[in-house]
């Protein structure tokens, strides 16, 4: 293993430990959905969008959106871990009066640092980030907008709608990343909508499409850096397989882990399984 998978392996395996101790203590819910989308929040935060927190409203910045808000306390923690909000502040998750909510609040309007967009309803990241990378180029600026979305949120129109406007402005800026944990709220994407291939989907809609290994840091490395080369000139959608719950065996592609939040016997396996 490359000394940068290394740092982010440990990046990462920081980064679940924290989320399992935060969402013990708040009883919040969502850490299945967290832990498939860790591995690629790791990669974006160590290897590529080198963010300054001191520099959060530059315009030229590469801006991430977090399309699916509920897993807002893995996002939490990666900020944490990031350097971009203070570890203290976890302790503020869950508090009344407090913005660190069990979805994500934007940071230019009195909510976290380094967030971007406020989520709730699903579907609405692709949007927001069409529009600011189409901001983006008309005002020739630098950076790019890198959304992490839900497979069970591409039931959404609103998802497609976002993809037509993307191919049609040839947004080489846009990268839309799926976690395809193939889990949703109720049951599988194929019980509750069954959306098919959904590679082949968005690149009829004009995306260029890559399907990796979610877990595997060098394929995101690589799918991410690739999608912003401007070669072809399309907005770029990366389909990460992923497995639900990954890191904690007893949660792995376990629907009832969209839901739950580890009790302390449970927190105690996560922690020995992460080598705590």
């Amino acid at each position: 293993m490359e000394k940068w998978n290394e740092e982010v392996a440990e990046f990462a395996r920081n980064v679940r430990v924290d989320v399992a101790k935060v969402l013990n203590r708040t009883n919040d819910s969502h850490i299945g959905g967290g832990y498939s989308s860790i591995d690629i929040l790791s990669v974006l935060y160590k290897k590529v969008l080198n963010l300054d927190k001191d520099k959060l409203k530059d315009p030229n910045r590469n801006v991430f959106i977090l399309s699916k808000g509920h897993i807002a306390a893995s996002f939490y923690v990666t900020l944490a871990h990031a350097g971009l909000i203070p570890m203290e502040d976890l302790d503020k998750h869950t508090v009344n009066g407090e913005f660190y909510a069990g979805h994500t609040r934007k940071f230019q309007t009195n909510g976290v640092r380094g967030v971007e967009m406020s989520a709730g309803s699903l579907g609405h990241g692709s949007g927001v980030g069409a529009g600011m990378a189409y901001a983006k180029r008309c005002r020739g600026l630098e950076g790019n907008v890198y959304v992490l979305m839900g497979d069970g949120e591409c039931n959404e129109g609103s998802v497609w709608e976002s993809a037509m406007f993307a191919s049609k402005f040839q947004l080489s800026n846009l990268v839309l990343i799926v976690d395809r944990n193939r889990l949703q709220s109720y049951g599988s994407d194929k019980e509750v909508m069954d959306m098919g291939d959904l590679g082949a989907k968005f690149a009829s809609f004009g995306c260029q499409v890559m399907e990796i290994d979610g877990h595997d840091y060098s394929q995101i490395y690589r799918a991410l850096m690739t999608g912003v080369s401007r070669n072809p000139a399309k907005p770029t959608v990366i389909i990460a397989n992923t497995v639900k719950g990954k890191g904690a065996s007893f949660m792995e592609n376990r629907l009832e882990w969209h839901f739950k939040s580890p009790n302390d016997e449970q927190l105690q396996i996560i922690l020995k399984e992460q080598g705590i």
